[in-house]
């Protein structure tokens, strides 16, 4: 019988020592930090990396423990993306180079304890709840009263908040005060986030042009909205040339030539001589659809005409319209006509 709880333990990683700091009296609860995680009686439990999904990368701020998704496969350009569950206490020392956004996609009512370079903040977790952490954090404890299901975090580098991606109509300097923000309610932030959550959880031929649209409103929303008081990111309405009648063939036209290529938005956008951001508005108004959903039905027909070569095999179609592997291809092929590709090659035959 004990008398009492176990101290817990927080670890924090330095760049060549492990530390054990901060003992408080709690039972029952484990402190995770990259792939260690120790028990609130101190003990090891494995300092061996942990298998995560399809052998996928993960980011060392929280290690293997609790990935559902990654797009470490993917090709994102400008974005990172990792769906995960936690519980108990994540802690880290070390500079955290891009801006962090969390969101909850799921629902916990959690009571999520934040400590950010001696900033602290406290929530009870619901779906739509979102946390915000600037790029350059030193430190920082985060603490969850309950286990959590599943946290998006969408890392965006500072690099991408550039007049280049986003246009003349945004100050990109305001990025330096982006604030800390915690469990707050932003519903454009999270249907982005719900968007690029199910582009984690089913793979679709554009996603890629999916995911990077969506960055660039998410680095719009952040500059127009999350940053100091002092200052905003938007300092103009700027004119927003749309696609006139050669830039919108032009743009087509290299689409149709680059199905079976790695056409992103930052090409299209060079193509049409417009920044990312406004390129996509502009393509969507001059074409009907965005330029994911374009690209999407146009791989779809692209596939078909694929399936018709009884020698290809159907890992090498998934592969040349740029899925990550033949299981997504078959899902999203499935997903847009009802039956799967080995299926469809079949009725062509018959």
């Amino acid at each position: 019988m004990r008398d009492r709880a176990p101290a817990r333990i927080v670890i924090r990683l330095q760049a060549d020592h492990i530390s054990l700091i901060e003992p408080a009296v709690t039972a029952g609860r484990h402190v995770s930090k990259g792939n260690v995680r120790v028990t609130s009686s101190g003990g090891n439990q494995g300092l061996a990396p942990q298998p995560t999904p399809s052998g996928e990368k993960t980011f060392s701020k929280y290690g293997a423990d609790g990935l559902l998704a990654s797009s470490a496969t993917r090709g994102w350009s400008n974005l990172a993306a990792e769906l995960r569950s936690h519980s108990g206490m994540v802690a880290w020392s070390r500079p955290q180079p891009d801006a962090e956004i969390c969101v909850d996609v799921r629902g916990s009512r959690s009571v999520i304890t934040r400590r950010l370079d001696g900033v602290t903040d406290s929530t009870v977790s619901e779906r739509g709840t979102i946390w915000l952490r600037p790029a350059g954090v030193q430190e920082g404890l985060i603490d969850m009263s309950e286990p959590v299901p599943a946290i998006l975090h969408l890392y965006l580098p500072s690099s991408q908040f550039s007049r280049e991606n986003l246009g003349e109509g945004f100050d990109t300097r305001a990025i330096r005060s982006l604030r800390h923000e915690g469990g707050f309610r932003d519903p454009l932030l999270a249907e982005i986030a719900y968007a690029i959550m199910s582009e984690l959880e089913h793979e679709t031929s554009a996603g890629r042009l999916l995911a990077e649209t969506l960055a660039l409103s998410l680095m719009a929303r952040l500059l127009q909205s999350h940053v100091g008081a002092s200052r905003s990111g938007l300092v103009t309405q700027a004119s927003r040339e749309g696609l006139d009648s050669r830039r919108r063939a032009r743009v087509l036209d290299y689409i149709e030539a680059n199905l079976e290529g790695d056409l992103t938005v930052a090409r299209l956008a060079s193509v049409a001589c417009l920044s990312e951001f406004y390129f996509a508005r502009a393509f969507k108004a001059a074409v009907g659809e965005s330029p994911h959903r374009h690209v999407s039905a146009r791989r779809l027909e692209r596939a078909k005409e694929l399936l018709s070569d009884a020698d290809r095999a159907l890992v090498d179609i998934a592969l040349a319209l740029r899925f990550s592997c033949q299981a997504n291809f078959t899902r999203a092929f499935r997903r847009a006509t009802g039956q799967t590709p080995a299926q469809y090659r079949r009725k062509l035959r018959a």
